[in-house]
């Protein structure tokens, strides 16, 4: 070999070989074995062959006297000839894959006009050009819509020379007709993340995956206490509504208003409510009444409760069984692999003395745990690791071989814990029925929780009636973090239930208010008279919960209290006089709780008067907790499009929920007004920009 091929050789050697992509290398690939077979079939084609063959653009790679060639013509030793290969291999690869004749696909016009996007047209190929930047993509429509090629990266040493333009519009045309083969040929991986979901064009927002359904309810209404001064509801413990919607409005789009429950919203985050100190009386109201931060005319009433704590050397042993979906809508990232991974949170906390069992179903039901006590923590992970997605959904089947392993093993406390999507296809096909079943059970001792994963087949409706009926609780599972929240962090107020059927009934004083509404709860109200029917089935609360319900008041002669006929046939209510001698008159509500302790038929009564003692007459002088809940209602009607929201903007959310964050060790709060400003950005809310949140909340106009 001459000298000059020898230095040439040197030059390549100092020369860093760049990494190689793996898409890339599948490509360079394809096409070289596809070039390979077309130059075969031209060598024996009557036809003249047509561009560079696969030899001779093998033979293009090192320089020598002024052209781009390969010299093979010399013989020369054996170790030399394995060094130049061993260089020029990896050398030539890393040319080929980085030049930019080879096309990647085109959109169609069509495809591009049903994603709502036009991409850039192609940028020129500058051979002699380092590779630079992407550009950034454009708006502006272009005749033939098609993904940018990149530029060219090109390898030099000191000796090289401007390549031959002959063999360089030759090459050209060899790639650039054997590449869209090599693409044909070759998988093109996965995306790393989804696509961005089509956007809705009339609110500027993504559209909201198709086949999640949720329940559709009216939203409360004002009620005049002349004629309807009682309000009768169930309470509620059910968290699911907030984590969709927190997953939605971070997805970059805003949530269907069904998808909205307020009491959910509000119910989502802890408050520091004084707990009781007996399991015999399980709850200690605390009320408080304040100026309503979106109507001046209007107060709100919050009533909160803390279900009693036991101690942990009170543990009752628990006997579940996780009944898990296993169909194929299960498939996802967010499903099946995000479900294992939360149940195995929960049981690396569960005592030694608790039970498991696992039955999965898809297609046909099937034990896949048989009960084992909760020490052996390898063997119930390991058949939770053993679990995998496929088969159409056959959930009723399951359920009911999921009561018969918990009514064979019964403990103190017997809970099912069903995780799904909320595909229930095939088995029981009547809900009715289904609910029928699942509440004979629950009678039987036997209690329901849900948990609810992925998104695009939520069946959310069917979740919240399953949870209902079986007197246990709905979560939505979208990340990590939620399943530690629901399964690990708040494992006692989920599988421990310290009172059953708790109602709440508040009668309110026609000579001090006007009217109200109950903010949530539309899927819980029930008639007057189920307060004191035993038989009438209402919410439980677990150890250590806390629940708020808020109702925004008029006071009596206030300008927003609706107007109401007198009765012909009824006496209207007259005003109570300013004072007596039982201390009533000046009271706004007398509210009463109804509860069953576990293991008990008859239920108990709390009541507490709301007094004018409880009341403030400006928002900051509220507490803490007071303020927190309506700032968080006040986001769920923004969000819901209610009549009721008022001119209260998500800047004047973020004021108030920052002024009345508190001690939040676990970061929700913080999480939360971070939301409110994304919705504020989604929606289009012209105040979303306003100046940061100060530490006090808003005055009141």
């Amino acid at each position: 070999m001459t000298q000059q091929g020898d230095d040439d050789f040197s030059a390549l050697r100092s020369i860093a070989v760049p990494p190689v992509a793996a898409e890339a290398r599948r490509r360079a690939i394809g096409a070289g074995l596809l070039a390979f077979d077309a130059a075969q079939r031209a060598n024996t084609s009557p036809a003249a062959p047509q561009g560079k063959t696969l030899r001779e653009r093998l033979t293009s790679i090192v320089h020598m006297k002024g052209y781009w060639t390969m010299d093979t013509r010399r013989l020369v030793p054996f170790g030399t000839a394995t060094l130049a290969l061993l260089i020029l291999l990896p050398l030539g690869y890393q040319l080929y894959t980085s030049t930019a004749y080879t096309p990647l696909p085109r959109p169609t016009p069509q495809a591009a006009a049903e994603t709502g996007q036009l991409a850039p047209p192609a940028a020129p190929v500058a051979p002699k050009q380092m590779a630079g930047p992407a550009q950034p993509a454009t708006n502006a429509p272009a005749p033939a819509p098609q993904i940018a090629a990149a530029p060219a990266q090109r390898l030099t040493s000191p000796a090289a020379a401007p390549m031959n333009s002959a063999k360089a519009a030759a090459n050209a045309a060899t790639l650039e007709s054997v590449a869209p083969m090599a693409d044909a040929a070759i998988a093109r991986p996965e995306p790393l993340a989804p696509l961005p979901a089509p956007r809705d064009r009339a609110f500027g927002q993504l559209a909201a995956p198709n086949g999640d359904t949720f329940a559709s309810f009216t939203e409360s209404a004002q009620q005049a206490v002349a004629t309807q001064p009682v309000s009768t509801f169930s309470i509620d413990v059910d968290t699911a509504s907030y984590a969709y919607v927190r997953r939605a409005l971070n997805e970059g789009r805003l949530p269907p208003p069904d998808a909205v429950r307020l009491e959910e919203m509000i119910n989502y985050f802890p408050y520091d409510y004084p707990a009781p100190t007996s399991a015999e009386m399980p709850f200690k109201p605390t009320i408080s009444v304040f100026p309503t931060p979106w109507n001046a005319s209007t107060e709100l009433l919050r009533i909160g409760i803390k279900g009693y704590a036991p101690p942990a050397a009170a543990h009752q042993p628990a006997n579940l069984v996780f009944l898990i979906d296993t169909s194929g809508s299960m498939d996802a990232p967010d499903k099946l692999p995000l479900l294992q991974r939360a149940l195995t949170m929960l049981v690396n906390t569960l005592p030694g003395d608790d039970m498991v069992s696992i039955v999965a179903y898809a297609g046909s039901a099937g034990v896949v745990l048989e009960p084992t006590r909760a020490s052996d923590k390898t063997r119930i992970l390991s058949a939770l690791d053993n679990l995998s997605a496929g088969g159409s959904t056959a959930g009723a089947a399951g359920i009911e071989l999921a009561y018969q392993l918990a009514e064979q093993h019964k403990l103190a406390n017997n809970r099912v814990i069903l995780a799904t999507d909320g595909d229930f296809n095939v088995g029981i096909a009547d809900p009715e029925q289904l609910k029928a079943f699942i509440k004979q059970k629950r009678q039987d001792g036997v209690a329901l929780s849900v948990l609810g994963f992925g998104e695009g087949n939520l069946d959310d409706a069917t979740m919240q009636a399953l949870a209902q009926n079986g007197d246990g609780n709905a979560s939505y599972i979208d990340t990590l973090s939620e399943a530690q929240k629901v399964l690990v962090k708040e494992a006692g107020s989920t599988l421990q239930t310290i009172a059953r059927d708790v109602k709440i009934q508040v009668e309110f004083n026609p000579a001090t208010v006007s009217s109200y509404r109950l903010i949530g709860y539309e899927t819980r109200a029930l008639n007057r008279e189920d307060f004191n029917n035993d038989r009438v089935d209402a919410g439980d609360v677990g150890a250590g919960h806390t629940v708020t319900a808020l109702y925004e008041i008029t006071p009596a002669g206030g300008a927003a209290a609706p107007p109401v006929d007198p009765l012909r046939y009824g006496a209207t209510p007259a005003a109570a006089p300013a004072a007596s001698a039982d201390g009533k008159a000046g009271e706004l509500a007398d509210v009463k709780l109804r509860y069953k302790l576990p293991g008990s038929a008859e239920s108990k009564l709390i009541e507490q008067p709301v007094t004018a003692a409880m009341v403030v007459d400006s928002i900051d002088k509220a507490p803490a907790d007071a303020r927190w809940a309506a700032a968080v209602a006040a986001f769920g009607q923004r969000l819901k499009g209610s009549d009721y929201a008022g001119s209260f903007s998500y800047a004047d959310i973020a004021r108030l929920a920052t002024g009345a964050r508190g001690e939040d060790p676990d970061g929700y709060r913080a999480a939360f007004i971070d939301l409110v400003g994304v919705a504020g950005s989604l929606s289009g809310d012209a105040k979303h920009n306003a100046p940061a949140p100060q530490p006090t909340p808003p005055a009141i106009n």
